[in-house]
């Protein structure tokens, strides 16, 4: 790899916020975003001047023609990884390349923008715009989404009010109330409060938005009409005899879908440098599948020649996924595998101190490089696809380190390249998309990490085993109960969705690196039967994060004339 240039234009960004480069930019309309995609006036609906969302059903019988390019990264660390700048940068440089290539984002969480990130639409010159927007209410689906949750609880307790003709025991309701919030006073809450008319009372909690299943159902859905029989399929309660009552049964699919049928549109933005992006759905990949909307991907791959999309998390979260889940259910394979790694934050896997990174550290450096080289093995050696390593630049970064990273990642066969798309935009991921579009030409033998109809041990079994490289998984007495209940009511036969930290390919989250000779231990199990699933959940995982003791919204304000600053 040839070393490192343009250190002069990556300092000249430094110098430039986020959010500052974003409002410098001059958009395009929308529509001039929309003909570049290849849709007519009659195929999306503004919703202001950028953005719009896309009308499904016009293109629906269109074929699919692109090659699906998937966008991993090591396991995130604080000093950052920039997945999602690389795949808006990738997507520039392909289309700057003169590649026909659409891009598929997740929607950000007001939780998290207000909480410790302050913002995720890539960063840099390598963002979706209008960055404000998106990372703010945006078109309002993920309202929507939390709308449609809140009156699946409304309508389930108001029901066990009056007279509860099918038997639910308030002490087994499984469904949560949602805010798309970081808000920790609301984890464990006692409603119903006050007397007769004010409900029964009864410990609840709330989840924020994008854990809610019906986030996770609207981006595994393929039509409106496929959304609302998934609504229909949730679990929401058991009854006293331990038979499971779902949203059918509370008569709340149709109003529900009814709220979600604007929100399950794909919506439309642009890349700084004017390129047609999808940006839709948002569940986290450390609680739930982690992936932007079927319905994006499969419009966006009739709209292109290539797609690039983004898993959340690393690799042995939302690529697994990416992979085991929306792969499975939908048929698609991707032709490439990207995974995003930053030179700072393998040291910091490799145990050097967060203050220290940016000081060359040949050894410390190579302590953390086998986090890497254990995400390539997987995709490349579990999964059968081909990858390379993206490595996202910074100016801190020495020739002898690049060199190493390099050096030891060929040793294994694979690909690096250099990313200075930060800096740059599309034009410093030249050399990414040019070997990106050679994989693509490449065979593959794709597989999956496990069978679907194997049991559901065997199967968290395989992923603990092949993926994170566990000696095996642990289930508590509750777990195993809950595993005796999802077989009786035969749940087994869907695929697994492991929640766990996303710091560490176990679930401790201190256990940095390639850690060995760990089990997995999984303390809760449930159904998402809507979204096609069985949830997981181990370790200290939670499905409602609390802020830091900073929080990001300290940064953030309004100015006068209506200008949002602080959104870094």
């Amino acid at each position: 790899m040839e070393e490192q240039d343009g250190r002069e234009e990556v300092l000249m960004a430094e110098q430039k916020s986020d959010i500052q480069i974003a409002q410098e930019a001059t958009m395009l309309s929308i529509s001039q975003v929309a003909a570049k995609a290849g849709l007519s006036k009659e195929q999306f609906e503004y919703y202001g001047r950028y953005k719009a969302k896309v009308e499904i059903n016009t293109i629906e019988s269109d074929p699919m023609r692109a090659k699906l390019i998937l966008v991993t990264a090591i396991n995130p660390t604080p000093a950052g990884e920039g997945k999602t700048t690389t795949s808006v940068g990738l997507a520039d440089a392909m289309n700057l390349a003169g590649h026909s290539t659409m891009l598929c984002l997740r929607e950000p969480s007001l939780g998290p923008v207000f909480g410790i990130k302050g913002g995720a639409a890539g960063g840099g010159y390598a963002q979706v715009v209008p960055m404000e927007e998106i990372n703010l209410h945006f078109t309002g689906d993920f309202h929507a989404i939390g709308a449609a949750n809140n009156l699946i609880a409304a309508m389930l307790d108001n029901h066990i009010k009056w007279d509860n003709k099918l038997g639910i025991d308030p002490r087994r309701v499984t469904w949560r109330r949602c805010v798309d919030m970081n808000d920790r006073q609301l984890r464990n809450v006692v409603n119903g409060l006050g007397g007769v008319v004010d409900g029964i009372p009864r410990e609840d909690g709330f989840d924020i938005t994008v854990a809610s299943e019906v986030m996770a159902a609207l981006c595994m859905a393929t039509s409106l009409a496929d959304l609302k029989e998934r609504i229909g399929r949730m679990v929401v309660a058991y009854t006293y005899d331990q038979r499971p009552v779902t949203v059918h049964d509370l008569k709340a699919e149709g109003a529900c879908a009814a709220l979600l049928k604007e929100a399950i549109k794909p919506n439309l933005v642009q890349t700084l440098e004017g390129n047609p992006a999808l940006v839709h759905g948002g569940p986290f990949a450390n609680i739930a599948h982690g992936c932007n909307s079927v319905m994006a991907t499969t419009a966006a791959m009739k709209m292109a020649d290539y797609v690039v999309t983004e898993a959340g998390f690393g690799a042995d979260l939302g690529a697994e996924k990416f992979l085991d889940i929306k792969c499975r259910a939908t048929g698609l394979v991707p032709s490439a595998v990207v995974i995003v790694a930053t030179v700072r934050a393998l040291k910091y896997n490799g145990g050097v101190a967060r203050g220290d990174l940016g000081r060359e550290d040949l050894k410390g450096l190579e302590a953390g490089i086998p986090n890497l080289l254990r995400h390539v093995s997987n995709i490349r050696d579990v999964f059968g696809l081909p990858c390379v390593v993206a490595i996202n630049a910074f100016p801190t970064d020495t020739p002898a380190e690049l060199a190493m990273v390099e050096k030891k990642c060929k040793e294994l066969g694979v690909g690096v390249a250099l990313s200075e798309v930060w800096a740059k935009g599309g034009e410093g991921g030249l050399a990414l998309a040019e070997e990106v579009v050679r994989l693509c030409n490449e065979s593959a033998d794709f597989r999956y990490a496990y069978d679907v109809d194997d049991s559901i041990e065997e199967k968290l079994d395989a992923i603990a085993r092949k993926i994170y490289h566990a000696e095996g998984v642990a289930f508590t007495v509750s777990a195993q109960n809950q595993l005796k209940q999802l077989k009786q009511n035969g749940f087994d036969g869907l695929p697994v969705c492991v929640a766990k930290t996303q710091y560490s390919f176990s679930d401790d989250q201190t256990l940095l690196g390639a850690p060995e000779g760990f089990h997995i231990t999984v303390r809760n199990l449930r159904v998402s039967a809507g979204a096609g699933f069985v949830v997981a959940l181990t370790g200290d995982i939670m499905t409602m994060p609390g802020l830091p003791r900073i929080p990001a919204a300290e940064r953030i304000d309004v100015t006068a004339d209506g200008k949002i600053i602080g959104l870094f």
